[in-house]
């Protein structure tokens, strides 16, 4: 099973660019998009076009902010965020067999220190929430931007951003407490402390012909899972967006 999650920033934006042939060719088995930005009656045509079995969506009630979506070539119960009071369409639940599969555009805390605490509180609402899932014994994937960077090799200039949301020691600190509980990091585990590869660049200055990012789109799984990965990967090839697509295969 392939699975692929990718912040579009705006999907009427990314289907004009033409950015979503890829997925129609390689025909992954889940696709999560964040950050769409659009409402149902909105969705670009090009979106039913690929064909999946199924497609959720979760709108932010803001127009044109935030909101995800996951494409589905398998049967599953699916709802909305139910551990936070969700507004602004940031999560879907998809549960299948014995699998909790989440997609998650987890909020941004550089606005404001309204924004941060916002986004350490949905924080921690999540993690109390997998700890209830950990309990019923669920193998759970987790997909998403997290928007934060865990460790100084997950960003071009650590020091610089010490003092900013996203990689903040208290953000940090939640990935640590998230690994604590079992959860694996699939790209790390594949890859190692592999250098210079990240989802995130900033549109200014010239920030992704440079390499100069940050790699806060994650998927990790629960331990029960970690002997059915088999590859985890960052699409740096595909463009469109400000994030890179990444991914994982699961022999499940």
């Amino acid at each position: 099973m392939k699975l692929i999650s990718w912040n579009v920033n705006g999907l009427r934006a990314i289907c004009d660019k033409e950015a979503l042939a890829w997925i129609e060719l390689e025909k992954p088995d889940f696709v999560g998009f964040q950050e769409i930005k659009a409402y149902e009656d909105k969705f670009p045509k090009k979106i039913y076009e690929l064909h999946f079995k199924h497609i959720f969506s979760n709108s932010a009630k803001r127009a044109g902010y935030s909101g995800v979506m996951s494409l589905c070539d398998f049967d599953c119960q699916t709802s909305k965020c139910k551990f936070f009071d969700d507004d602004e369409g940031r999560v879907l639940e998809h549960r299948f067999d014995d699998i909790v599969l989440f997609n998650i555009y987890f909020p941004n805390g550089q606005k404001d220190e309204e924004r941060l605490n916002f986004k350490m509180k949905f924080y921690a609402d999540f993690l109390e929430y997998l700890k209830k899932l950990l309990k019923e014994d669920k193998k759970i994937i987790i997909c998403g931007d997290v928007n934060t960077a865990h460790k100084e090799i997950d960003l071009t200039h650590p020091k610089a951003n010490a003092k900013t949301s996203g990689f903040l020691p208290m953000e940090r600190a939640w990935i640590d407490d998230l690994l604590s509980l079992g959860f694996i990091d699939t790209f790390r585990h594949i890859n190692g402390d592999i250098k210079e590869h990240y989802s995130w660049w900033s549109y200014r200055m010239r920030a992704r012909e440079k390499n100069v990012g940050w790699r806060i789109d994650y998927f990790f799984i629960s331990k029960n899972l970690e002997k059915k990965l088999k590859n985890a990967f960052i699409r740096t090839d595909i463009f469109g967006s400000d994030h890179a697509p990444v991914g994982i295969e699961l022999d499940i």
